[in-house]
């Protein structure tokens, strides 16, 4: 099915316009930053050529020379191949490599001592393939290729769900980022306008779209509808397993409450009493060496007996006549409400944080509890269906990898 390609690359020092490249673990070829000659024999390479490495084919460093790149050169240690046009198709064998089938088989191929065990030519020629007929092979990439693309198409239209579902939570609040500028310059503005102070908020004005009329909800601080903030447990976890659990900060950076990162605290009825976790707390990162997880939160959903929260961690308890948890917990992922936490973050030993004080000067729009609700449940049926859609995409992206490897890696396909 392959023949090896052994054509030797001479060059004077400087590669010129061969281009070096290397392999991912995940088979994809890619152009290497290198302009110097390698030491030693070099051999070229084609778009359309199988090229692996020696010593990491086994991991998955085996791929085709893709047609951006023109004229590869490799080492010795990375043997090339050119498929036979007669007998494979090039996507089939772009495929047929990633087949864990394929994979396991060429595991076995390794030969030499522990952690330097490599893949020879003479090794891999030895393996055996599936090769159905071309029209076979085409149907079978079609088949697959199809599949792919509706499972992109699924996650594009999730996107767009998200998306709109997001910009009509801001809009109702009157905090939608406002439609891109153009790009031209301003030649006259008012005196009136200068005071923005700013090329882009006058342009905005001059244009009609700076936001004056989009429907807008009055702001106040966050802290006179809550019923308290308080930070977590200073008291270090314990070295054995105990009857109560405390989260790692790592629980709450994901923007959801993930309760299998915890470790374990002695048990104290007063930790229960003062650190617990009720249905409507929202938990958010009070410090981490990344800007951007500093004030990321995670909504408690029931409440949790056996776990409570550590220093590093902030509980906000909202008053549920003025506020719907669900709707905070929304509203603090909202840009203008994420530019005030950065704006607020302190930092100190390479750490940022941010305290009590500050999650209360939040100036956010809160509309009636009603309409709290309402907009909090319109946003979360539209995160849900995005959710559904790239689901259904995984799912269909994997049932058709399955059966392009089923259709190949049966006894009567291999027989």
């Amino acid at each position: 099915m392959l023949t090896e390609r052994r054509e030797p690359v001479r060059v004077d020092g400087a590669l010129g316009d061969w281009q070096a490249i290397t392999i991912k673990f995940s088979g994809e070829v890619l152009p290497r930053e290198r302009t110097e000659a390698f030491k030693g024999a070099m051999f070229a390479a084609y778009p359309g050529d199988l090229v692996f490495s020696k010593i990491d084919a086994r991991n998955g460093a085996i791929g085709l020379i893709p047609d951006s790149i023109t004229k590869a050169v490799v080492t010795s240690e990375y043997p090339v191949f050119t498929p036979k046009a007669d007998k494979l198709r090039a996507a089939y064998l772009h495929h047929l490599l990633r087949a864990e089938h394929f994979k396991a088989d060429l595991q076995r191929k390794a030969s030499g001592t522990s952690g330097r065990k490599r893949v020879t030519p003479e090794a891999f020629l030895s393996l055996e393939v599936p090769v159905p007929a071309l029209d076979e092979q085409d149907a079978l990439v079609a088949a697959y290729t199809a599949a792919l693309s509706r499972a992109a198409q699924l996650e594009q239209e999730a996107d767009a769900i998200e998306r709109s579902g997001w910009q009509a939570f801001e809009t109702a609040l009157g905090v939608a980022t406002p439609p891109p500028l153009p790009d031209r310059p301003v030649f006259v503005a008012r005196f009136k306008d200068v005071e923005r102070w700013s090329h882009e908020g006058i342009l905005r004005c001059a244009l009609g779209n700076g936001g004056q009329n989009a429907p807008r909800v009055s702001t106040a601080p966050l802290g006179n509808e809550l019923l308290e903030v308080r930070h977590g447990c200073s008291k270090g976890p314990s070295k054995k397993v105990t009857s109560l659990r405390i989260l790692k900060i790592s629980a709450v950076t994901k923007g959801r409450l993930d309760l299998e990162e915890h470790k374990f605290i002695m048990d104290e009825p007063a930790l229960r009493e003062q650190f617990a976790l009720k249905a409507g707390d929202i938990l958010m990162c009070r410090t981490n060496g990344t800007l951007a997880y500093v004030g990321m939160s995670a909504l408690v959903d029931e409440d949790i007996d056996d776990m409570i929260f550590p220093d590093k961690i902030i509980r906000v308890r909202p008053n549920l006549d003025k506020i719907e948890p669900e709707f905070l917990w929304r509203l603090l992922q909202l840009p203008a409400v994420r530019s005030q936490i950065e704006a607020a973050a302190r930092t100190a030993v390479g750490n940022f944080a941010i305290g009590g004080k500050d999650i209360k000067a939040l100036k956010v729009p809160l509309p009636a509890v009603d309409r709290q609700k309402s907009l909090a449940q319109a946003l979360n049926d539209a995160v849900a269906s995005a959710k559904n859609k790239r689901a259904e995409a995984a799912a269909l992206r994997q049932s058709a990898w399955a059966t392009f490897e089923a259709a190949l890696f049966t006894p009567a396909a291999s027989s």
